[in-house]
């Protein structure tokens, strides 16, 4: 049931829908990606786990300077406080500009003193020196942990060719995205550095998000602004940003949403972007628990199983001919299809899946579709796509030539499509391989560019994806009736046309970690739940009724 969202106001451009109430777990807020030109992303707390040791820092250069006070001019000791301190008067905002702010409520004043202050100086400086000192400290020593879900809904908007930027008054920007290894996710920066370099007002002034729309080339009314703390919420407000939405994930969302936040969610798995067309996007159902549901939605109707290859029936390797399917895997096909059709549908070459699989009896679609043949050997290749394998080649040679001078590149020609792996590169290097794909892609005009996981591809540009392969395989194979339930396992982002192309008409099962946006109906958690839930799969399907 669509709701309407709980807005403060109503956002400029941008139009989004809420399915769920508030409290609900299914919650989802679909956004719709052609009003939106860009995202601005705050960085701590929204892309990176460095909110908690930004504040723990802050507590302990507080405190630290607190007790000596209270010491030196008799006075209470009053710690800094975690809860209502930090996000009142220091999140968000310009590390000195937090100082300033915090002690001010304590009405304690102290000259501004600058960068060059030591950190046991008794300025703003100084203190705000001491506060970084430790943030740097427990960086290095720990280093900093990512939000999957913000980083897969990041690509999800990359996918659909939205401009990204992030937007941080932390001066140590730079070296966080380092520490994540998260740098070439970004088309724009713009943190405390840029900010002094260019005299930009802090958050909750809305110049540092109005610069990074600027440096997209995007209108703010076209541009979506993410943000956990109030100042940014605030200044994402007073920029007049198509959309404002407020992550918080301490479960005060009201507090976000009196800001000026247009919605409010607890994590960006609660976010998926839409187009009015299309389906919404929810959280898919742990698939072991909730078998009994499962196999009570396919009855006593035939199954047909599809399953992605890479990072669904063998893991995720850093290079393509590493992916060998284990002996286990393989008895488990062979049991499964000795009960249904089986089609592995794959990113991969056609013949390099099947050598990989090396099993008869199934049904093989390669290139995402474009190249299918069935047990008899018959290639089925799409009608049009014979004509691109020249072009797919000069691309190749293209790629390869122009990546040549950058370690860990691989550039797989796929006769169909093309992919290039960058999963070996290393982290300072891999902002400089996208530049180059898109430079080739506009090169050959026949070609889109398309993502997955460390890997951009070059494909056909036609309408054509593993969604209507899947459809055009039951049909095909005389498949496509009611008496038989399609079954799509799949772990990438290609893998969501299918999961769209089944919805309502069979189910699909999301390989991952983490909850995230889908449309899949059940999540699988890896490799050895798919074999484990094939088995189970396999099970069922002997007991049934001739």
């Amino acid at each position: 049931m669509t709701m309407k969202a709980e807005v403060q106001t109503p956002a400029a451009e941008a139009s989004f829908r809420l399915l769920g109430s508030a409290g609900d777990p299914g919650r989802r807020v679909a956004i719709d990606p052609e009003a939106l030109d860009a995202i601005l992303f705050d960085l701590d707390g929204v892309v990176t786990e460095t909110a908690k040791t930004h504040a723990l820092s802050w507590k302990a250069a507080f405190d630290e300077y607190l007790r000596e006070r209270a010491a030196r001019v008799g006075g209470i000791y009053e710690p800094f406080d975690l809860a209502q301190d930090y996000e009142r008067y220091v999140d968000g905002k310009p590390r000195y500009d937090g100082v300033a702010s915090f002690l001010q409520s304590r009405d304690i004043y102290l000259p501004p003193g600058g960068d060059g202050d030591p950190p046991d100086k008794e300025t703003i400086g100084g203190l705000g020196n001491r506060k970084n000192q430790l943030f740097l400290e427990a960086i290095r020593r720990g280093g900093v942990e990512i939000y999957r879900s913000s980083i897969d809904f990041i690509r999800q908007a990359k996918s659909h060719r939205l401009r990204i930027a992030v937007v941080s008054s932390s001066r140590n920007c730079s070296e966080v995205l380092k520490a994540a290894g998260i740098g070439d996710l970004f088309d724009a920066q713009v943190d405390g550095v840029v900010a002094k370099e260019w005299m930009l007002a802090g958050k909750p002034a809305p110049d540092t998000f109005l610069e990074a729309a600027r440096r997209l080339g995007v209108k703010p009314s076209r541009a979506a602004v993410v943000e956990d703390a109030i100042s940014g919420v605030q200044a994402g407000k007073a920029g007049d940003f198509g959309l404002v939405v407020g992550v918080s994930r301490s479960g005060q969302p009201e507090l976000l949403r009196e800001s000026g936040a247009d919605v409010a969610v607890s994590d960006l798995s609660e976010l998926s972007l839409e187009t009015s067309e299309q389906g919404m996007s929810t959280i898919a159902l742990p698939a072991f628990e909730n078998l009994d549901e499962l196999w009570t939605r396919i009855g006593k109707r035939r199954v047909a199983v599809f399953l992605d290859y890479d990072g669904t029936l063998t893991p995720i390797v850093e290079r393509p001919d590493l992916a060998v399917l284990s002996e286990d895997m393989r008895a488990t096909l062979t049991a499964l299809a000795a009960r249904c059709p089986v089609l592995v549908i794959s990113g991969r070459e056609r013949g390099d899946v099947e050598r990989l699989v090396g099993l008869k009896g199934l049904i093989y679609a390669g290139c995402h579709g474009f190249d299918i043949a069935g047990p008899e050997g018959a290639g089925l290749p799409h009608e049009k796509v014979v004509g691109y394998a020249p072009i797919i080649a000069q691309a190749a040679r293209d790629l390869d030539r122009q990546l040549a001078s950058i370690r860990g590149v691989i550039v797989e020609d796929k006769t169909y499509a093309l992919a290039v792996h960058f999963r070996m590169v290393s982290p300072e290097d891999v902002g400089r391989v996208e530049p180059i794909v898109d430079a080739v892609a506009a090169q050959h005009p026949a070609l889109r560019k398309t993502g997955g996981k460390k890997v951009f591809e070059l494909r056909p540009n036609m309408d054509w994806d593993k969604g209507k392969a899947v459809l055009w395989l039951l049909d095909a194979l005389g498949l496509d009736t009611a008496e038989v339930v399609p079954i799509y396992i799949g772990d990438d982002v290609t893998d969501r046309d299918a999961f769209d192309a089944l919805r309502g008409r069979g189910l699909s099962l999301l390989v991952a970690e983490e909850p995230q946006a889908t449309s899949a109906d059940y999540r699988l958690y890896d490799v050895a739940e798919v074999r484990r839930f094939l088995n189970e799969l396999t099970a069922v399907l002997g007991g049934k009724e001739a």
